[in-house]
């Protein structure tokens, strides 16, 4: 497989070799069953679906049971698709034994909600200018959007306030630290978007 679902548990930070401080990040990744196996002849395309997290039976469509029934599993909150992966059975469970330490890795998850924002804090505007000759209130304004009576209007595309955060966001090349398979833990260096206890996506 060349990847698994995982769960961010928070930051730490450790001492490596050097005994220099490392900041990390700590992923509880999986365990993660495989629940279907699409291929080419059947689907238009190969990947293996897995699934992480239970879920509770009411909460679970029956649609969704009959599916998990196939992989001879409960419930599960996340289902991901990993497109042109290695060849997997359906049941299969997979869990941080499929990395090691020192491998890099591509974490996907969604960043934290901002709301709504101005500009210094969403694209790191500096102000229009000093407090003093006769400016009022414009430490944190966005300045001129628009040009002159040519084109007369505002291009697309211009960075203005607006609603931030809460994008998927890919972080990668990030060198696992260390791989605790009794707890299928693992140990990434840095830091990855989502708050703790959002789902998160490990790729190599």
């Amino acid at each position: 497989m060349n990847g698994i679902i995982g769960k961010k548990l928070g930051m730490t930070s450790i001492y490596n070799g050097d005994g220099k401080r490392v900041a990390c990040t700590v992923i509880e990744a999986g365990p993660c069953v495989v629940t279907q196996v699409k291929t080419q002849a059947t689907d238009g395309y190969n990947a293996v679906q897995i699934a992480f997290g239970d879920k509770k039976d009411k909460h679970t469509t029956a649609a969704e049971k009959g599916h998990f029934a196939k992989a001879n599993t409960t419930g599960k909150k996340e289902v991901v698709e990993f497109r042109d992966a290695e060849a997997a059975t359906v049941g299969d469970v997979l869990n941080v034994s499929l990395f090691e330490e020192g491998e890099f890795v591509d974490v996907i998850g969604t960043s934290k909600g901002k709301g709504f924002q101005g500009v210094v804090k969403r694209h790191g505007f500096a102000g229009v200018g000093e407090s003093t000759h006769g400016q009022h209130n414009r430490l944190r304004a966005p300045g001129s959007i628009g040009a002159c009576s040519f084109p007369a209007r505002v291009f697309k595309g211009i960075r203005m306030a607006g609603r931030t955060g809460g994008n998927r966001v890919k972080t990668q090349n990030l060198e696992i630290l260390k791989v605790d398979t009794e707890k299928n833990l693992l140990v990434v260096k840095g830091a990855i978007p989502g708050h703790n206890g959002s789902t998160v996506i490990i790729e190599r």
